[in-house]
Formats: C-alpha cells, sequence, structure tokens
C-alpha cells in the first residue's frame, strides 16, 4: 500500500478490524517513511452475474438501481439502514449463488419482493403494485389476500 502523502512504498498495519457486518476490514495504516497515518477498507470483489432485461437487452448489475428501488418501497417505513444493507447482501448472494452469468430482470424482482415480503408487508405491496404493473384496486386487493394466506 502507498501512503497517500509521500507515497513511499512501505506502510505498516496498527490495527485491523472487521466492518460492514463483517463484510470488510478497516485497516488503520501508519507510514514508514513519514509517519502519516491513514484508514484504509478491504472488501473481496465478488463479480455479479449480468442483468437481462425484459427488452432482451444486457447490462452490468447495478446495486444502485436495487437500492432506490428498495428505498422507494420502503419510504416511511420503520426499516433501519441496517436491515436495508442486509436484505442488499442478502439478494446479491442469492443472485451470485444461481451460478450463472446472466439473470434475468425478472429473477431479481421476485427476489427483492421475497425479501421485502419478510422485512415489510406495506413495502412490499408498495414494490409488487410498480412491479406488477397494478391496473386497478382489485389487483391490488388479490395481493393483499395472498399476503394473508
Amino acid at each position: 500500500m502507498h501512503c497517500p502523502f509521500c507515497s513511499a512504498k512501505d506502510t505498516k498495519v496498527i490495527d485491523s478490524r472487521l466492518v460492514a457486518s463483517g463484510h470488510q476490514v478497516r485497516r488503520r495504516r501508519e507510514c514508514i517513511l513519514c509517519h502519516e497515518r491513514f484508514t484504509t477498507f478491504e472488501g473481496a470483489e465478488l463479480l455479479m452475474p449480468r442483468v437481462i432485461k425484459q427488452d432482451g437487452t444486457r447490462e452490468p448489475f447495478n446495486e444502485d438501481k436495487l437500492l432506490n428501488g428498495m428505498h422507494r418501497a420502503l419510504e416511511k417505513r420503520p426499516v433501519s439502514t441496517e436491515q436495508i444493507e442486509e436484505v442488499v447482501h442478502q439478494i446479491k448472494s442469492q443472485i451470485r449463488g444461481t451460478g450463472e452469468r446472466e439473470v434475468s430482470s425478472d429473477m431479481i424482482g421476485e427476489c427483492i419482493m421475497e425479501a421485502l415480503k419478510k422485512l415489510d408487508k406495506v413495502a412490499y405491496v408498495r414494490f409488487a403494485s410498480v412491479y406488477r404493473s397494478f391496473e386497478d384496486i382489485r389487483e391490488f386487493g388479490e395481493e393483499i389476500a395472498r399476503l394473508g394466506d
């Protein structure tokens, strides 16, 4: 690790701790040459499959899209940021766990709905109404009835 202050090649690790629910390591480092201290974060780089959209186009997996959809559904709901991050991590693990190089956007949508169903039923209905393009109140009622079963 190069020192961000003097660009020296030698630094030493002073302290290491797990952060982000154990998915990252935070390291305090000190430069051997200038003695400045700085923090680095280390995490595994896992490749996500490409996403096949409904129109047949393919694009790289975008975690921001996943987060934005969940945040919209969970707006003003009693769900913590930590809970959302954990669900996003679970969804990404589930998608990676397929072992496929490409997954459909439908599969991702279903994963999100299953996670929301467990996390917050109101958020689930919000997300499902947009995802499944509910046309009228009857479709809302049917989905809510399925939730009750």
